[in-house]
């Protein structure tokens, strides 16, 4: 992805996501020579990768095939393990009409799935293998804001505005936005984008960026590079 085109894809959304009553945190708006200064001080941001998250899969095709993200808030791997202390997660998403986040499962993270406003999410589900690897035969079941709902292989979930699903690892999901853009909201156990990611088929969990322009805020996959 060219950096110009991630710089846009910023602006849009935060306006998308005021429109819905969301305003993002302050560090959201450092700019990289801010965050630079200011890592010592934003050292749990850092570690957490918490912030700007914008991936097309490394597949070139952001539109059809890409998801927008922010990480608000992210717990401790050694708490979760502990079994006390920040164990959470939160995000906020924007899925665009027809713009596919493919299949994919979580080993460790379990999550809810909101839908926050705009147009339906649609959740396309299925279940596993005893090994927890994708089974195109199986269902399975999953929560529904607090109702249990059976579904069968590759079944489509329609969530309007304000519903929601709960995911556990081993729920192979893919999502779009159905009929518009939709903004969602993920609560979840601790989250590592880096290593806790199944894809059903072998592609990549972060872009490859072309830095045609400066960046106005830096990606979470842009810490390691910019502020070492």
């Amino acid at each position: 992805m060219k950096r110009s085109e991630i710089n846009e894809i910023m602006a849009e959304a935060d306006g998308f996501m005021r429109r819905f009553g969301f305003t993002l945190p302050p560090f959201a708006y450092w700019t990289p020579d801010e965050m630079r200064a200011r890592k010592d001080q934003a050292a749990a941001v850092i570690e957490g990768r918490m912030g700007w998250d914008i991936t097309d899969y490394g597949q070139g095709r952001y539109d059809e095939m890409g998801l927008f993200l922010f990480t608000l808030r992210n717990g401790r791997l050694a708490d979760l393990q502990r079994g006390g202390g920040m164990c959470y997660a939160e995000k906020l998403l924007i899925s665009k009409h027809d713009q596919l986040s493919p299949m994919h499962s979580h080993y460790l993270k379990a999550e809810d799935i909101i839908n926050r406003g705009g147009a339906t999410l649609a959740v396309e589900l299925f279940g596993s293998a005893p090994d927890g690897s994708f089974d195109g035969k199986a269902g399975g079941r999953v929560m529904c804001d607090g109702i249990a709902r059976d579904f069968a292989p590759g079944e489509v979930l329609m969530l309007a505005p304000g519903e929601s699903v709960t995911l556990m690892p081993g729920d192979w999901h893919a999502f779009w936005g159905e009929g518009g853009d939709v903004l969602i909201g993920e609560v979840s156990t601790v989250n590592d984008d880096e290593t806790d990611n199944w894809f059903r088929e072998p592609i990549g969990r972060f872009a490859e960026i072309d830095e045609d322009v400066a960046p106005t805020h830096l990606l979470v996959s842009d810490y390691g590079r910019w502020l070492a």
